[in-house]
């Protein structure tokens, strides 16, 4: 048997090795797939999430939907997200807002205002746009001293117009509990509602000539802070900082709104949302319309449509329509 080849014997002994290199190349090729499948559908996944044409938040949502915006430790998110506190010292108040901005929504939030002696401080809850045209629907609650009642300040601004308040003393102690304040928004009107009860509404009247906030996306935000020179009496009662913190409380937040995507410059709401949620096609009926005007009748104590004196050349168009 003549002897072996010494180079085919080397060559022979590489055959090994050759299997385990192509072998290694499969196993990585294989797993780079999956890890792109998973990825993918990773990313698939949040498309769908992000793009679902509402978002309807239950409760204990804060750490996932708001961001404490100033006041540092003065704003604090407790019981597991399912309570926000924020308080007013003479340093400095606190607030806090949405992560993400909504084109139409039901905002539905239960607020605990400061107890006891709140003259000079404002606890406000409201959404907004941004710039020197921005749109904005306000509730706003103004303190008072111990025995009096709290004020309620709605306001609606359209492409930066605002001057269009209505005011309430509350029919309750909102204090003692937390009370719901919703805002609804829709392309017909804007409604304001305490504990389910309407107080308000300012109706879509863009064919009448007054701008109605439908094309900017907006934000929900929060704050407590001192506005001792008007808020109370016209400013003629300040705050008492003997008593600070001031405390306020909010919790059982929830919405049904179109989220507005800045990467497609777009509402997530369809053209079937807006036929088939409630929400974004009501407005009030007679029946919620005769309950709202018998509750301003007992309860409003400032209609900047009566204000003659403001407004002496008459108020704004929108008011005929009341």
């Amino acid at each position: 048997m003549p002897p072996r080849n010494p180079n085919q014997s080397r060559s022979n002994s590489f055959i090994p090795y050759l299997a385990f290199i192509v072998f290694c190349a499969i196993f990585v090729f294989k797993v780079d797939i999956i890890i792109s499948q998973t990825i993918f559908t990773a990313r698939r996944n949040v498309d769908i999430v992000t793009s679902a044409p509402t978002i309807v938040i239950g409760n204990g949502t804060f750490h996932r939907h708001f961001i404490v915006s100033w006041g540092e430790s003065r704003a604090r998110i407790l019981e597991d997200g399912e309570l926000l506190e924020l308080s007013l010292d003479k340093l400095s108040g606190s607030g806090f807002e949405s992560k993400k901005e909504f084109i139409f929504g039901k905002i539905d939030m239960q607020i605990k205002l400061v107890p006891g002696d709140s003259a000079g401080t404002v606890t406000t809850y409201y959404l907004s746009s941004e710039g020197d045209h921005h749109d904005e629907i306000d509730f706003e609650f103004l303190g008072n001293s111990s025995g009096n009642p709290y004020t309620l300040h709605t306001n609606v601004f359209s492409q930066g117009k605002g001057e269009r308040e209505q005011q309430f003393f509350l029919w309750f102690d909102p204090t003692q509990d937390f009370h719901k304040y919703t805002i609804l928004w829709n392309p017909k009107c804007i409604i304001f509602y305490v504990d389910g009860v309407p107080i308000r509404e300012f109706k879509n009247l863009e064919r009448r000539g007054v701008p109605f906030p439908k094309d900017q996306p907006m934000r929900i935000y929060s704050s407590l802070w001192d506005a001792e020179e008007w808020a109370t009496q016209g400013g003629r009662v300040k705050t008492n900082w003997t008593l600070a913190p001031f405390t306020a409380g909010y919790t059982n937040f929830s919405a049904q709104a179109c989220i507005w995507s800045y990467r497609t410059k777009s509402s997530a709401c369809n053209s079937n949302d807006f036929k088939s949620k409630g929400w974004l096609k009501t407005g009030l009926d007679s029946r919620g319309r005769a309950q709202m005007k018998r509750l301003q009748k007992k309860h409003m104590v400032y209609d900047y449509c009566k204000d003659k004196w403001r407004f002496p050349k008459g108020p704004g168009r929108e008011c005929r329509f009341h």
